[in-house]
């Protein structure tokens, strides 16, 4: 098994997530299995009770995993299905070494940070990357690993001493670091600037690990000269060090790391010339080039609370990019604070509500995504409601499907007291109620999770024709409310 890490420089958020996805893709368009395994060093033990403010999308698996929400662009970026222990947290490996200092697996020994816990990291590591998650028997050839946070975040020391004895121990040849890294540009000066990357760098190895490649975050190619000071100062040969410059969408970053020669200098630091060939990327290339000349514009009306940050909708917009490019339109998704269209919003600030409505009206479809909590609900009711009067397409999931059963319920069935029990648990009317499985004390991963299989009873029904006549389809729940039409509801 041979094992690339991607890590990240002094400042977070510079994409080693799609960075860890695209090197996926050149391996794989070399002939090559991939798998990947994210870490966070987060004490979560997952991403299940994590706010979309404080970290983004929570992407959940198959199996029912909550994980990162990169986990979501390896699966796109490399169509493979991961399991829940390709995410490892420091809640899950701290969790691991308790329960087994619990059952004296230890011996009595003293358990500390050090063997213990890197022991754990490690063992972790080799169990998962074995694990097939291409639909293919047997283990992968190459498997990706994302550390989070930046270098020299305290939470993540006990991985980076678990990755530097991993190194080690898997020898050269079988291990490759690539470090990402930002490369500014200080608008008053107008030239790149290396001291950020070499003191991310500098940090790096003073913590026992030495980067092979740096992939340098950008916003226009850097020139031959800064490439060879970063190779001075770093250590790193010129022809290892990779532009990651801006770029109009995603697709193009796997091609900039096959014209930069990246898989070249990947497959020879893992000893893998010899059985790769030369990556065809004429897919993604087509599609890169197809969503840069898209014109012809279609408007998404986003109506949820978490507005603020896209980082929340994630999946949901890669979807609607990846539909709106076959259909050969141009995607333009207006944010719609669902608080901004209520009433109350209306006498307080009615130029935010007035701007609200103006987006709303102007969609050519309404998306309501899903959330917690009973703030801006109001709101996303009116948007069902208007979506249904003037025949708006109108997409709800989970919650935004609660708004919909219950807009229909109120303004259609004449059930004035139509809710759900998440928001009012007395209603008269609940169309809207608590699973059974679910747990009214416990957040995590007490929902209905992960892929489930729904059979259509009536073969010609809408939903079996929305799914091309299928008999039944498999679909990934996070959910713990169902909806409920009672026998004397509908009469």
């Amino acid at each position: 098994m041979k094992y690339v890490l991607v890590t990240g420089g002094v400042v977070s958020g510079l994409g080693k997530g799609v960075t860890a996805s695209s090197i996926g893709v050149v391996l794989k368009a070399c002939g090559l299995r991939v798998t990947s395994i994210k870490i966070d060093p987060y004490l979560n033990t997952d991403a299940g009770t994590m706010s979309p403010f404080e970290h983004g999308e929570v992407f959940v698996l198959d199996d029912g995993g909550e994980v990162d929400l990169d986990l979501g662009n390896y699966e796109r970026f490399l169509d493979i299905k991961l399991t829940r222990d390709n995410n490892i947290t420091t809640g899950k490996i701290y969790q691991f070494v308790i329960d087994k200092e619990r059952r004296g697996d230890y011996l009595g020994k003293t358990v500390q940070v050090v063997p213990h816990i890197t022991d754990a990291i490690q063992e972790w590591i080799e169990r998962v990357a074995k694990i097939p998650v291409d639909g293919k028997e047997g283990p992968a050839d190459v498997c990706v690993i994302e550390l989070g946070g930046t270098i020299g975040d305290i939470e993540s020391m006990p991985f980076i001493e678990a990755l530097g004895q991993f190194s080690y121990r898997v020898g050269p040849g079988n291990f490759c670091l690539v470090h990402v890294s930002l490369v500014p540009v200080l608008k008053a000066v107008g030239e790149p600037k290396t001291k950020p990357t070499q003191h991310s760098v500098r940090g790096l190895r003073g913590l026992g690990l030495t980067p092979n490649i740096l992939a340098c975050r950008c916003e226009k190619p850097l020139g031959v000269n800064v490439k060879e000071k970063l190779s001075q100062f770093c250590h790193v040969p010129v022809d290892n060090i990779i532009t990651l410059h801006d770029v109009t969408n995603i697709w193009h970053i796997p091609l900039l790391l096959r014209e930069q020669k990246a898989h070249e200098a990947l497959l020879k630091l893992l000893n893998l010339q010899g059985c790769a060939k030369e990556p065809m990327l004429e897919e993604w290339m087509g599609r890169a080039k197809l969503c840069d000349t898209l014109h012809d514009p279609v408007r998404i009306a986003m109506v949820g609370k978490y507005t603020g940050l896209s980082d929340s909708y994630l999946s949901v917009l890669k979807a609607l990019l990846h539909a709106s490019v076959a259909c050969r339109k141009k995607l333009i998704v207006d944010w719609v604070p669902s608080s901004d269209l209520e009433e109350t919003t209306k006498k307080e600030n009615p130029e935010a509500y007035n701007a609200a409505w103006k987006l709303l009206m102007g969609a050519n479809g309404i998306l309501v995504p899903g959330g917690f909590g009973d703030r801006g609900v109001q709101g996303k009711i009116l948007a069902a409601k208007y979506a249904r009067q003037h025949k708006v397409p109108y997409l709800g999931i989970c919650l935004g499907m609660q708004i919909a059963v219950i807009e229909f319920a109120r303004n259609v069935m004449n059930l004035r007291d139509a809710n759900s029990i998440e928001f009012d648990p007395d209603t008269t009317s609940p169309v809207v109620i608590f699973m059974p499985e679910g747990s009214k004390t416990h957040m995590g991963a007490t929902m209905r999770l992960g892929s489930r299989r729904t059979y259509f009873k009536v073969p010609d029904c809408k939903s079996a024709k929305l799914y091309g006549n299928a008999n039944f389809v498999d679909e990934r729940h996070r959910h713990r409310y169902e909806v409920f039409f009672p026998l004397h509801f509908a009469c």
